[in-house]
């Protein structure tokens, strides 16, 4: 089967044909490998604390166009992502604050994508062949994700609600 280039993430996926999301754009391809990977997170409970790292990374390599949902769609995966790679918030709490931030979605702008997007997609992920290869995989997906996102990460961490 031929591959086709993801035009937002950059990953090579198999082309074919079938549903994408609706503001997170991507390939098809693209779009089913992030259903397998949730697919296999879903199933067992041992992937839970890297569960919403994969949920952010590829949110955040799939920006769409500037309108409010892509808006406010970064801005909160950008957000846990800080939170839990710069502050070490455990699932629960990241996504705790991420929920409270997402309470002034109006500060939100759209950010200027980076030209990459990180060195790893969810073509890297969907080939892990055990729960700790996933595990490292998803861990380097996201913290990659993160750092391509560098240039806009004082704004960022200004959304970030404090109490």
């Amino acid at each position: 089967m031929s591959e086709v280039q993801c035009m937002s993430c950059g990953g090579w996926f198999p082309d074919v044909d079938g549903p994408t999301h609706r503001y997170m754009e991507s390939s098809p391809g693209c779009w089913a490998a992030f259903g397998q990977i949730l697919a296999r997170e879903y199933s067992d409970p041992a992937y839970y604390d890297v569960h919403r790292l994969s949920v952010d990374a590829y949110a955040v390599q799939h920006p769409g166009s500037p309108s409010r949902l892509s808006i406010q769609s970064v801005a909160v995966h950008l957000i846990r992502l800080c939170l839990f790679l710069e502050h070490g918030l455990s699932p629960e709490n990241a996504n705790q604050a991420m929920l409270e931030a997402a309470k002034h979605k109006d500060m939100f702008v759209w950010l200027s994508p980076p030209e990459s997007l990180g060195p790893l997609t969810a073509a890297d992920v969907v080939k892990a062949a055990s729960i700790q290869e996933h595990k490292a995989l998803v861990r380097a997906w996201a913290e990659g994700a993160w750092a391509a996102w560098s240039p806009h990460h004082d704004t960022i961490r200004s959304w970030i609600v404090v109490r």
